[in-house]
């Protein structure tokens, strides 16, 4: 019995330290803030076009990939920053490349939702 409520503590540990970190990346990020104002839109947007359960599929991945590349860039950003204190070009490069994932999945999120909303109008 006290190995299955080890585990059960041990899981419960591992979704706080995830939540725990989910409120300081809101918290300070602008482009988290416009991705969820654009999230809430498109969700509501579904709710009024009456989205068919494969379009909902479309647009919860499209905004989950969204979010999570965002938050993978802040990972960067933040790892970056404590590494080197410094301006340094290789540390540039590198959160410029996790920037430029976040906007290809965002453009790709506005070709689902183009795709799936302009019908629609």
């Amino acid at each position: 019995m006290s190995k299955i409520k080890d585990f059960f503590r041990s899981r419960i540990a591992s979704f706080s330290y995830a939540f725990q970190g989910i409120l300081p990346v809101v918290r300070q990020e602008r482009n988290v803030h416009i991705h969820i104002v654009a999230a809430i839109v498109v969700i509501c947007a579904g709710v009024y076009f009456d989205l068919q359960a494969w379009e909902w599929i479309c647009v919860t991945f499209a905004i989950g990939t969204v979010l999570t590349a965002e938050f993978f860039n802040s990972a960067i950003e933040t790892l970056a920053n404590v590494v080197y204190k410094d301006k340094n070009a290789d540390i540039k490069k590198v959160k410029d490349i996790a920037a430029a994932a976040v906007l290809i999945c965002a453009i790709a999120a506005a070709v689902v939702g183009c795709i799936i909303f302009i019908p629609k109008f």
